[in-house]
């Protein structure tokens, strides 16, 4: 977002900002409350040792998905910003991204949490991070046409691909984290005993 956009975006809603800011922090502390700010909460997930990240994030996904498809059902003017589903380009990004939070022990919202929860080595994240855009940005028309636009699927979602209602999506997805999360209790309480 350039200084220009992010100005009109003030005088328009300052509102939104401020709202956003505390939703950026009520998500911080929820993050550093819940473990997932310390690099070997993190670092275990990879090792599969540790499921807290994967158990924040899949809460995260369903109660947020029910939430926004909830309030649309409801009437509500919910906007949704899906985004086209490049093949090669999510492939290639995913794999720096799981690169460099294998190497760093930190995803982009944890590298921040983590600074907040005084991390210093975190700080080495946000520096990445910066010269990571930097580095997307600069090489983006490079990239655009041979990488990034090839098995571009368009703008889909599980729901429209199947034909239903997106909250019949939320069911088996629920009911399978319910599943997948007594799984993982007991097998968390076996192997302490």
């Amino acid at each position: 977002m350039d200084t220009l956009t992010l100005a009109s975006v003030w005088v328009d809603s300052p509102s939104k900002l401020i709202l956003g800011a505390l939703t950026g922090l009520a998500f911080g502390f929820i993050l550093q409350r819940g473990s997932v700010t310390r690099f070997n909460t993190i670092v275990d997930q990879l090792r599969l040792k540790d499921f807290t990240v994967l158990k924040v994030m899949l809460t995260a996904i369903i109660v947020g998905g029910i939430g926004i498809y909830t309030m649309r059902a409801v009437g509500m003017d919910v906007p949704l910003h899906i985004k086209g589903t490049k093949v090669l380009g999510i492939v290639l990004g995913g794999g720096i991204f799981g690169i460099g939070m294998a190497i760093l022990g930190y995803c982009p919202g944890t590298v921040v949490a983590a600074v907040g929860d005084g991390s210093r080595h975190a700080w080495f994240g946000i520096l990445g991070m910066f010269v990571g855009a930097i580095a997307y940005t600069q090489t983006y028309p490079m990239l655009k046409a041979p990488i990034l636009s090839k098995a571009d699927l368009g703008k889909i979602t599980i729901a429209s691909e199947l034909g239903v209602n997106p909250l019949l999506v939320f069911i088996p997805l629920t009911i399978g984290a319910i599943i997948f999360f007594v799984i993982l209790e007991k097998r968390a309480r076996s192997s302490a005993t």
